[in-house]
């Protein structure tokens, strides 16, 4: 009897989170904070990383970044100034990074003293929701011109953050963004989270996002959302939000 295309998937899914669960558990016994972005194409998330990055580096911290796309080193390259041990991940056409190929490069590349692994999802925020990779603490960025509902038209990637950060705040105004709106979205869908604004060109949200990250690789507890992506299940499509 054939398989319908919800129990393959189903079957897909519980794959991963296999992969990812001893992921976690490993990279936690070698002191390992994993961090995974996610956003629409265009959000600013590459040039916010680089800062983050580059700061890390300034303080010493052990820190490296995997950036995915589906075709072209170009963010690896960007993100290389920063002094960071960086690699791109190719997906070969898939629109989502998977356990199977976060697992591959940590073997395979992952300096040895690193204590903080940044992982830069591919710009999409569908498929990319779903596949939980074994991280630490899962963010999901939006820029200030991709408007106020966008948490309501995406809420299992919203519904899954430990943490939203807000980007390219220098152009709310131009973009007549309402924050007040934007925040309440947020929480309807993900009740509690934190909201950190951002601009990756003053500098705005840099430190306070590095703080964050490095209190949860220290042991720091992450807000539980809705549709938590660990420690153990992947993350269920969200119900349509009225």
């Amino acid at each position: 009897m054939c398989e319908s295309v919800d129990e393959v998937t189903q079957a897909v899914l519980a794959k991963n989170d296999g992969l990812a669960a001893s992921l976690r558990a490993e990279l936690a016994r070698r002191g390992v904070g994993v961090v995974n972005l996610l956003s629409s194409p265009g959000s600013g998330k590459t040039e916010l990383l680089g800062r983050v990055l580059a700061r890390a580096v300034e303080r010493h911290v052990p820190v490296a970044a995997l950036t995915a796309d589906l075709a072209t080193e170009n963010d690896a390259h960007r993100l290389a100034r920063s002094g960071a041990p960086v690699k791109q991940l190719l997906t070969d056409g898939l629109c989502h990074l998977e356990a199977r190929q976060l697992r591959g490069h940590v073997e395979d590349w992952l300096p040895g003293d690193t204590t903080l692994l940044f992982v830069e999802n591919v710009g999409n925020l569908v498929c990319p929701a779903s596949y939980d990779l074994g991280e630490s603490m899962r963010i999901v960025l939006m820029a200030v011109t991709e408007g106020e509902d966008k948490p309501l038209k995406y809420p299992t990637a919203f519904g899954s953050a430990h943490l939203v950060v807000l980007t390219k705040t220098d152009l709310a105004g131009p973009a007549g963004f309402d924050a007040a709106a934007f925040e309440a979205n947020v929480q309807r869908v993900n009740p509690g989270v934190r909201v950190l604004r951002s601009c990756a060109r003053s500098g705005e949200g840099v430190d306070a996002l590095l703080e964050l990250v490095l209190a949860v690789r220290d042991g720091s507890p992450v807000h539980r959302p809705p549709l938590a992506p660990h420690p153990h299940g992947h993350v269920h499509a969200a119900s349509p939000v009225s």
